[in-house]
């Protein structure tokens, strides 16, 4: 008997560490997941709408249609209780342009000076979307957490390494990363993807 092959999607994202992280939760599902660069792709959508919601359902539509393949999308970032859930939609783009993590981090800290109510959460929303148009789906996940005052930890990147999660001691840039894929927003917009049949849907 030949055996299944895997699903395989392309993943709407030029971020190498969120590559990295959604294959690894994927694949004992069976799921192939390619990077842009696998695809010969350099895409870059317009996050201009207001939710994550939104912003993960433009960016997995516009890579299916330009790919020719189902794509999958996740628009995520921090939202911080002190700060009215800023940065939000804006995580990556906190300090300006372009992207800097390290800078968007540093003008985080700089905004929680003499707060002491540093409650937060990472939110993710995936959407998975096929050639010609067609929103297959979305699934979302948070974690909560608290904001501590200086960064630690040498792994994951963004907000990981100010972000410890509940429970926890170590932020999610000290935390192995098997650890952080068990647990992480990401993780558990996957998970609730997989229970729900979400990407029993790809074509």
């Amino acid at each position: 008997m030949t055996p299944a092959q895997p699903h395989r999607l392309l993943l709407a994202t030029n971020n190498r560490h969120k590559l990295a992280e959604i294959r690894d939760i994927l694949a004992p599902h069976g799921i192939e997941v390619l990077g842009l660069a696998d695809a010969g792709l350099r895409i870059e959508v317009v996050e201009d709408a207001p939710s994550f919601e939104g912003n993960a359902a433009k960016k997995a539509l516009e890579t299916a249609t330009a790919a020719g393949i189902p794509a999958l999308a996740d628009d995520s970032g921090l939202e911080v209780a002190a700060l009215n859930g800023e940065p939000g939609v804006r995580s990556a783009r906190y300090a300006g342009e372009p992207t800097d993590d390290k800078a968007n981090t540093a003008r985080l800290l700089r905004n929680l000076e003499g707060v002491s109510d540093r409650r937060a959460r990472f939110v993710c929303v995936l959407a998975l979307a096929a050639p010609g148009g067609r929103l297959l789906g979305t699934a979302a996940g948070e974690i909560p957490g608290t904001i501590i005052h200086e960064p630690r930890g040498a792994h994951g990147f963004g907000y990981d390494p100010v972000f410890v999660p509940d429970g926890f001691t170590e932020t999610f840039a000290e935390l192995p990363s098997a650890t952080k894929n068990r647990l992480s927003h990401r993780a558990n917009a996957l998970k609730h993807a997989v229970e729900s049949g979400l990407f029993s849907k790809l074509p």
